[in-house]
């Protein structure tokens, strides 16, 4: 996966993604309600995505995938570092990216993720995901 394909998935999730250069003009993060769901570093080689996590998750990817290591200057505990050079299948990076938004979706408001799923047209997945109920 390269840096346009990364992108276009990020801002592909439901609901208003943003992306900015909030630290420095390298560092471009991607938001849903203001919060980050996945970094990268524009300039680096290779590639990689701080992701969040769920803890339990994180270990296990940890063990699984060689390139999935502790979060480069995030929490350890919630946060991994997946480089993204190529032995990763995309299939998989998506899922992690997915992963990820859905941990930063599940921790909002309930009016900020009715937002989301009134804009995003998805409602009952994204409910699901999320947690809510109807």
């Amino acid at each position: 996966m390269d840096l346009e394909q990364l992108r276009e998935y990020a801002l592909s999730r439901p609901g208003k993604v943003t992306e900015d250069f909030p630290f420095d003009e390298e560092v471009l993060v991607f938001r849903i309600a203001g919060k980050i769901f996945l970094l990268t570093n524009v300039n680096a080689v290779p590639l990689t995505a701080n992701l969040k996590c769920d803890p339990a998750r994180a270990l296990e990817l940890r063990e699984r995938y060689p390139d999935v290591k502790p979060g480069f200057h995030m929490n350890k505990k919630m946060w991994n570092t997946v480089d993204l050079s190529g032995s990763l299948p995309d299939r998989i990076v998506k899922e992690m990216i997915d992963h990820s938004y859905d941990e930063v979706v599940k921790k909002l408001s309930v009016k900020e993720r009715e937002k989301i799923v009134q804009k995003s047209g998805k409602s009952k997945k994204l409910k699901e995901k999320s947690g809510m109920k109807r």
